[in-house]
Formats: structure tokens, sequence, C-alpha cells
């Protein structure tokens, strides 16, 4: 058949359509972005409506139409889904970096390969229960503001761009500021909340690991803020993270996201 092509890509959400079909969008390795039609997938009798859900990881055939492709065939690369939909704190972490992946590419077709590596990297880690899953989201979001271009300032002032290690950090400014350019309404994070920060942000996973609950819960909440202020208004799914993880000494104790501004 002309014009079909074929992509491997993340379904990163799903919404109804009509009474058996559903439009599917997902984050694919070579075309970006793409929603398309899957067609009776609602019916017990599909073919391969299972494959279409939240977190898959799938290969994909396309045909183009009008307005939105179908998707005419569906194979599961690997199981990933499975690992994320049976945990609560598991589904909803997958579910705020799905959303966040949605929020941020904007055009349709315009490939982004980054993301989608970031992407199911993340969901990988997650499925795999070997890291705390508040890490790997604040990983995340960290890593994909960066894709975005607004990586918050660590190493330097926000301001004035001095590098070192500064006291106190403002979402509106774009991270830590030194004493001379801070504002007033900036936060003031531990050293070992910053020391996280920076080894999320570039994948130190031996010093983000040996951090404590309370640096934890402080990165939770800065992250948040600054993923809010950039957006522009607040993930619907990431007030419902369940923000639970094991602490340095190995207890799993639960956590909450602080108000940072």
């Amino acid at each position: 058949m002309a014009g079909l092509y074929r992509d491997t890509g993340v379904v990163l959400r799903v919404h109804k359509l009509g009474e058996a079909d559903r439009i599917i969008t997902l984050l694919t390795k070579k075309h970006g972005k793409v929603r398309a039609v899957a067609k009776g997938v609602r019916r017990t009798t599909s073919r391969f409506g299972a494959r279409l859900e939240p977190f898959g990881h799938v290969d994909v055939q396309f045909y183009p139409g009008r307005t939105l492709d179908v998707i005419t065939q569906v194979q599961t690369v690997d199981t990933v889904a499975a690992g994320l939909i049976s945990d609560y704190q598991r589904y909803t972490t997958a579910s705020a970096i799905t959303e966040t992946a949605d929020r941020l590419v904007s055009e349709e077709g315009e490939p982004v390969l980054r993301l989608y590596l970031l992407v199911l990297g993340a969901l990988r880690a997650l499925a795999g229960g070997e890291r705390d899953a508040s890490l790997v989201l604040d990983a995340f979001l960290l890593r994909a503001m960066a894709f975005a271009g607004w990586a918050p300032a660590l190493t330097e002032c926000a301001r004035c761009g001095e590098p070192g290690t500064h006291p106190a950090f403002s979402v509106q400014a774009g991270g830590m500021m030194c004493g001379r350019c801070r504002t007033a309404g900036a936060v003031h994070p531990s050293p070992e909340t910053l020391a996280l920060l920076v080894a999320l942000l570039h994948g130190d996973w031996e010093v983000a690991e040996a951090s404590g609950q309370g640096a934890r819960r402080d990165a939770n909440g800065i992250v948040a803020a600054h993923l809010q202020w950039h957006m522009e208004r607040q993930l619907r799914s990431l007030p419902l993270v369940e923000r639970r993880g094991r602490d340095s000494d190995g207890q799993t104790r639960p956590g909450t996201v602080p108000a940072t501004e």
C-alpha cells in the first residue's frame, strides 16, 4: 500500500473516538509525536487493542490519512508497561513522565530522538524497580527541561553567570543566585539538595541514591515548581504521584512535595 510507514514508539495517551475506535498519541523514534486512529480497538475482538495502552513500547505501521493517520499493524517491542500498571507509585510516576513529554512536543511529525530516548529510559528504569521512582521522575523532568531549553542554573548564578555554589534558588530567575543577585522570595536549598539536583541532571546515580529523604523532598518541590513556571500550568498527573522512596539507609518512607516559592 502506497504511503505506509513504520516506526517504533511509546504510547503517551489514548482517547475514545466514536463507539469502537481510539485516538492514540505516540512519541516515536523517527517521526516525533504522532496522533493516529486505531479502528475497532475497543471491541473485544480487536487484534491489537491491548498493545495500544499507555506506556506501551510498540512497533507500529501507519497509513497517512487526511487529518489523522490510521494504525494498521502493531507489534509489542518489549513489556515495559507490564511493570508499571500494577504498582500505584510507578503508574502515577509514568503518567507524569508521558504527560510531560506530550506537553513538551507541540509540533507533530518533527523528530525528537533525544526526548524519545529519555522517555523510554525513564519508563524502563521505573519498570525495573531498581531505582527509587521519585528520583527517576525528577531526573527525567530535569533532563526533559534541558531538552526544552529550561534547565535550571545549578552551578552558576542564573542572573550574572558567576560560577560556583550559590545560596539561593529562584524559579523566576531560572536557578541558583549569588548573594548579590538574590531576589526576594528565593528559597535556600541545603548543599545536599543542590548536590542531588546536579546529580540527577547529569545522571550521577551514586550521589543521588546516597541522598537523604529531606534533600529528596526539597528537590521534588524545586523541580515541580521550576517545571510549572515554564509550562505556565501544573501537570494534571503530578499531584497524584506518590512521593515515597528508599532513603540512603535503605528504609522506605513517605514523602510530600513542599512549596518552594
